[in-house]
Parts: C-alpha cells; sequence; structure tokens
C-alpha cells in the first residue's frame, strides 16, 4: 500500500485510474483544476471504491499553489502525472498555450517531487510521439518522428526531459505511450465526460446516437487501408487504468531495469474507423447516421501497437476489445450524470 498524487485526478483516465489504486489498496492524492473535468468524478470514484480521495482544486501551473499538497502529504510515494491540455486540434490553434501549460506544470510537479524526494515518477505520455510511423505495429523501440501537432510535441518534450532527469539523478520514471482510451467504467458511473467538445471518435459515435450531434463524419475513405478508413488501436479505459496501477506496483517493488523505462499500452490490434462504427451498430443494436467526409489535416494513416515490453515486464495484458468497449461507452452515454 502506498499513497499515490494523481495529477488530472478528476479527468477521464486520471479518475479510472484513482478507482483502480483505490480497489488496490493503494491512498490517492489528487490535483486538478477542472479547466475540462468535472468535480463530480471523484464523487463517484469515492462512491465506487468506499474510500475516500484527497482532492485539491489546484492549477500546477502554479507551483506555490501547488506547494500545499507536498506539504500535507509529505509521505507520497509515487506520482502519476496526466494534468494536460490534450486536444490535438485545439493545439494547433493554441501552440503557445500547449506548450506554456503542458510543459510548466510537468516541470513545476518534477521540481516539487525533487524537493519532497519523491522517486517514482509516471508519465502520461501518448502514441502521438511516434509521428506517421510506418512500419507497424509500432514498438517502444520505433524511432520518434517528427509531431503532427503541438501536442504531440509537448508529449515529445516531455520524455525527453525525463530521460535526461532519470539519467542525472535518482528518481525512477516511467513513460507509458497511450494509444486511443475509449470506453467508460461498467458501473456506468463513470466515462469520457470533457467539458470542451469531444473529438475522440468513441464519444463523436455516441453523442450522434444518443441525438447530440445531428451526424458522425468519418473524416476520409481513401486512405491505403482495408476499407480506406484510418487505422487507430483502440484501449479500454478499465485496461489502462490497470497498468497505471502496475507501474506504480513495478517501481515500487524496485522491478525496473533502468531509471526510464517505457512502455505501449494498446490492444495491439488496428481498428478502421469504419469497423469501430460497425462494431458499435452491430453491439449496442443502434444504426448511426454517419457519412462520409474529406480527409482531416493532421491524421496520421494508422497506427498501433505492439505492447510486448509491458505483458513481459509490467505482467500487463489488456482483457477487453473494442465490442466491449463501445458496449460500456453506450452505457454511459445514455446514463451519464454529468
Amino acid at each position: 500500500m502506498a499513497k499515490v498524487l494523481v495529477t488530472g485526478g478528476a479527468g477521464y483516465i486520471g479518475s479510472h485510474t484513482s478507482l483502480d489504486l483505490l480497489i488496490a489498496d493503494h491512498e490517492v492524492v489528487s490535483v486538478d483544476n477542472h479547466v475540462n473535468s468535472y468535480r463530480e468524478s471523484i464523487d463517484y470514484v469515492n462512491q465506487l471504491s468506499k474510500k475516500k480521495v484527497a482532492h485539491y482544486d489546484i492549477d500546477l501551473c502554479d507551483k506555490e499553489a501547488s506547494r500545499i499538497v507536498f506539504e500535507e502529504h509529505k509521505d507520497i510515494e509515487a506520482i502519476i502525472h496526466f494534468a494536460a491540455l490534450k486536444a490535438v486540434g485545439e493545439s494547433t490553434e493554441l501552440p503557445l498555450l500547449y506548450f506554456e501549460n503542458n510543459m510548466k506544470s510537468l516541470l513545476n510537479v518534477l521540481k516539487l517531487a525533487d524537493e519532497y524526494d519523491i522517486k517514482n515518477f509516471i508519465f502520461s505520455s501518448s502514441c502521438t510521439v511516434y509521428g506517421q510511423a510506418t512500419d507497424l505495429p509500432v514498438t517502444e523501440l520505433t524511432e520518434m518522428k517528427e509531431a503532427e501537432s503541438p501536442y504531440g510535441r509537448t508529449k515529445q518534450l516531455g520524455e525527453y526531459i525525463l530521460k535526461d532527469l532519470a539519467q542525472y539523478s535518482d528518481i525512477n520514471i516511467i513513460s507509458l505511450r497511450y494509444f486511443n482510451p475509449a470506453g467508460a467504467h461498467h458501473s456506468g458511473l463513470l466515462g469520457e465526460s470533457s467539458k470542451k467538445v469531444a473529438l475522440n471518435l468513441v464519444p463523436v459515435i455516441t453523442e450522434t446516437a444518443a441525438g447530440k450531434r445531428k451526424e458522425c463524419v468519418v473524416f476520409g475513405d481513401d486512405y491505403d487501408t482495408r476499407d480506406g478508413s484510418c487505422v487507430r488501436d483502440y484501449i479500454h479505459i478499465e485496461d489502462l487504468a490497470s497498468a497505471h496501477t502496475k507501474s506504480v506496483e513495478y517501481l515500487l517493488n524496485n522491478n525496473n531495469q533502468d531509471p526510464y523505462e517505457v512502455f505501449n499500452l494498446g490492444i495491439g490490434d488496428g481498428v478502421t474507423v469504419l469497423e469501430a462504427i460497425k462494431s458499435f451498430e452491430k453491439t449496442c443494436h443502434q444504426k448511426l447516421n454517419y457519412r462520409i467526409g474529406p480527409r482531416r489535416a493532421g491524421d496520421v494513416v494508422a497506427i498501433y501497437s505492439n505492447y510486448e515490453r509491458a505483458k513481459q515486464r509490467l505482467n500487463w495484458s489488456p482483457k477487453y476489445g473494442i465490442d466491449e468497449i463501445m458496449k460500456t461507452a453506450w452505457q454511459w452515454e445514455k446514463t451519464r450524470p454529468y
């Protein structure tokens, strides 16, 4: 049992990970400024776990305001850093905001971790660090290519900073490169609920089916893929949360082979946009109103993972596939309380 600081703890991935940590008998301290999340998610984490998250409404870009968390919880043993702006499209419109927010919050947390002697750090990275990968599936040794967006660049820069820090200090760091988190908790009480307009495919599908959107647009059907639409690797949110708990325990048990390690997290299989729509229609018994639109700037044609390293070292494998993702996402959409 350890006390873990979860930054961005009220967000989509942060709330599910907090719940998973609590169920595994760890304590959770959460920080979130709620710029793109709801405070209510913490209440549902508490309800589902029958435990209590110590939650702070703080902007991590304010280092001195953040210090109170570290002062009041000097026994924190590990940090999972989710807090960041994450919309690819928005990052192309507001690049300076993304660079300032994502890098400043990361650096502030790292400085405080150093001051308060916290030696275990897990970074929320992304498959966007690979850019337009041509050799599939991608492994952790796949070369980083040019980022397709300022958001992707902040993840690359974050990894470079962390790799250097691990080399020249005594902190142990893991970067988890997610593919496409999707779905919702099987309880129906936690799911993807952004304050901003949802841009990810699965919530766009469910919101369209629920009548919150007029239609779902498939951006291009003339790519060099099996049905012409882009290929992605969708990972269920509960599987993703579990990988974070396993990463914390991996570091706490001193099982890491190097001070800085990287792991891909996906299901290891590519699903096209049109296949995802068909999965929703079949699994949820709903006909979706969608149309084919033009290609969208910045979209990677195809990317999916090889997660063998996480399987071998973290003892982690995904349990759920695209059908269960759609089933739980639709359940959440129909009953979501916020």
